[in-house]
């Protein structure tokens, strides 16, 4: 007969259990985490659109204040730097951020309440994403990206292992 849960040396089917649940909460809490420290860049990068104003009143700060020689050179760098922080591009990475940001919190809130469709939805979408971070460690090698790699890994073969398990043993109740 197939077990839904191994039953290994000295660990019941309770302890087992327990560990998986402490698992799942594990995992569920750094993609919750993950997502709402996302969610902070992007708030940060589409809403608060307090620079322009900001830098409007150091600007005049700097023009009327400052009797240096050279203010229009800190009037120049000032224009280029908010012009590169209020760019579209910024825009765009928000977006994207608040997204994924989205997609984090839905994963992580629906493994930490043990939803198997959250748990097929974190299998899905963290597998899919370790073939662009693979190569991006491949253009940027470091530690620190592989042992993403190989945590999401991980992440991966786990909660796909015990979705199998927990559908076997649903078909295996059926028969019984």
């Amino acid at each position: 007969m197939d077990r839904p849960f191994p039953v290994s040396a000295g660990k019941g089917r309770a302890s087992a259990r327990r560990d998986e649940h402490l698992y799942l909460r594990l995992i569920a809490g750094l993609k919750i985490a993950k997502g709402l420290l996302l969610l902070g860049v992007a708030v940060g990068l589409l809403f608060l659109d307090m620079r322009a104003a900001w830098f409007d009143a150091v600007a005049r700060w700097v023009e009327h204040e400052m009797l240096l020689p050279h203010y229009n050179l800190v009037l120049v760098l000032l224009r280029w730097i908010e012009t590169l922080l209020t760019g579209s591009h910024l825009r765009s990475i928000g977006l994207l951020a608040l997204v994924y940001a989205a997609l984090l919190l839905t994963e992580g809130t629906a493994v930490w309440f043990e939803r198997p469709w959250g748990e097929w939805m974190m299998v899905v979408a963290t597998g899919g994403l370790i073939p662009l971070e693979a190569y991006h460690l491949l253009a940027h090698p470091s530690l620190a990206k592989l042992a993403l790699i190989v945590a999401n890994g991980a992440i991966v073969v786990y909660l796909a292992r015990l979705l199998r398990r927990r559908q076997a043993s649903r078909g295996n109740i059926g028969r019984d």
